[in-house]
């Protein structure tokens, strides 16, 4: 089963990508991105693309630009996660066969972000947002839209998100912050999985 679950791996090094992705992978999270301000990303994501890219999405977060893009491609990166709604960047992830889930939080964004071929949208910072915000402009998205909700996000409210109408979260420091051990993370995922199948049963 793989779940709608976006790890974020902000500051991960290329020596730990591979056991903490393994952790993840292991505890039933398969999405998995490190952002571009991480120490040496591509390496991280090359790393993980190679253990894992056969059955898991592996791709990178933070990405700005279409060179970004083109970078993640060439390391083996399927995925393409930015904080804004940047039409360059969707088109430039389409083109070369990538998934593409760029940052929103107007109506506005949604449209324009799905126009130019995204995969799914991002609600950056969810918080600002608030599960009131995504259910008025649920109502009037394309049915079937994907809709993931970062920032503010966890176990303790998985269930308030899935009622108001989410498909899928991104978990950041939830999830992973540098300095923690592959079983520590382990540890953490398991905990995000329980509650995500628990909300959605």
């Amino acid at each position: 089963m793989s779940r709608p679950i976006i790890a974020i791996l902000r500051g991960v090094t290329p020596d730990e990508a591979v056991p903490i992705g393994g952790a993840l992978i292991d505890a039933g999270i398969d999405r998995i991105e490190v952002p571009l301000n991480s120490p040496d990303p591509l390496r991280s994501i090359e790393a993980l693309a190679k253990a894992f890219g056969d059955h898991a999405l592996i791709g990178a977060g933070t990405v700005l630009t279409a060179k970004n893009v083109a970078d993640v491609a060439n390391c083996g990166g399927k995925l393409i996660v930015s904080p804004d709604c940047n039409s360059d960047v969707i088109t430039a992830t389409k083109a070369a066969g990538m998934l593409s889930f760029p940052g929103v939080m107007s109506p506005t964004e949604c449209f324009a972000a799905l126009h130019h071929g995204a995969d799914g949208l991002k609600f950056f910072p969810s918080f600002l947002v608030g599960t009131a915000g995504l259910k008025a402009i649920s109502a009037v998205l394309p049915q079937g839209t994907q809709t993931f909700a970062v920032g503010g996000v966890g176990p303790d409210n998985f269930a308030e998100w899935r009622a108001a109408g989410v498909t899928g979260f991104g978990i950041g420091t939830g999830v992973y912050t540098p300095g923690l051990t592959a079983a520590e993370v382990g540890a953490k995922a398991q905990a995000i999985t329980a509650a995500f199948d628990e909300a959605w049963a």
